[in-house]
């Protein structure tokens, strides 16, 4: 499991990520690399921020679907 969270960390800190802000992006990373990396896992829970606000909670359902809540923030 510390092998998988140690991926989940380079990923949130690839370059990649840092340049991508707005709120738009953060959904679609989260709905795109985050949901593999949770599958993948096969984990029940996961809570990620990337510390400039963005946040999302994954979990999985009774069904086996994953339930994804997200949320962000915006400077101006």
């Amino acid at each position: 499991m510390d092998n998988s969270v140690d991926k989940l960390k380079k990923i949130l800190e690839s370059e990649d990520i840092k340049e991508k802000r707005s709120p738009q992006k953060w959904a679609g990373f989260v709905e795109s690399t985050v949901v593999n990396f949770f599958d993948e896992y096969k984990i029940e829970k996961l809570s990620v921020e990337d510390g400039n606000g963005n946040k999302a909670k994954l979990s999985r359902t009774k069904d086996n679907n994953i339930k994804i809540e997200y949320y962000s923030t915006v400077m101006m």
